[in-house]
């Protein structure tokens, strides 16, 4: 048994172990009641830590929780609106100054595959 991951909050263990056993990588979590000893003990030392039960898959839970927390990119390029000539964030559909939509081969990102 490892120790994978340690963060402040519980919820964010709990989600984690669920993302991690739902691929089939079995998990427990450690001082998840500790929060009441903060003070006597170092508020880091009481936080709740995600360990990985099989030390073979450590490495491949490893891969999987950089994916999980590795930041969003944004779903598409900015682009310019073709009626009012605005720059719209690429997550919107539709221009927030006039109205009009993104251009259609905008619509769908692609994908990196592999």
């Amino acid at each position: 048994m490892k120790k994978l991951y340690t963060a402040q909050s519980p919820l964010v263990i709990s989600h984690l172990k669920n993302l991690l056993e739902s691929g089939g990588i079995r998990c427990t979590v450690k001082n998840i009641y500790l929060a009441g000893a903060m003070g006597e003990l170092p508020p880091i030392e009481c936080w709740p830590e995600l360990w990985v039960l099989d030390d073979q898959r450590y490495t491949e839970a490893r891969r999987v929780l950089k994916r999980m927390l590795a930041p969003l990119r944004p779903a598409a390029k900015p682009w310019r609106c073709k009626k009012c000539r605005i720059e719209v964030d690429g997550q919107f559909t539709e221009c927030w100054n006039c109205g009009g939509g993104r251009p259609l081969f905008q619509d769908a990102p692609r994908q990196k595959v592999g």
